[in-house]
């Protein structure tokens, strides 16, 4: 399977899917492990995914009026 990451991506999803499976290690800690920011650690655990989404700009398909 072939990952398109974001260009300015930090972490890969097998590094993402860790930081949400390791619920005893401490959000300091693993912000060192892996180089990003508490806040990063923080918003992957809130996460339900580990995927980046798309970055294509979103494109209203009908014309108002």
């Amino acid at each position: 399977m072939k990952i398109h990451l974001h260009k300015n991506a930090r972490t890969t999803p097998a590094q993402r899917a860790f930081i949400q499976n390791a619920t005893t290690m401490n959000v300091a800690d693993l912000a060192l492990k892996f180089g990003v920011s508490e806040t990063t650690i923080r918003r992957w655990r809130r996460r339900n995914f580990v995927f980046d989404k798309p970055h294509t700009p979103r494109r209203i398909h009908m014309a108002l009026t």
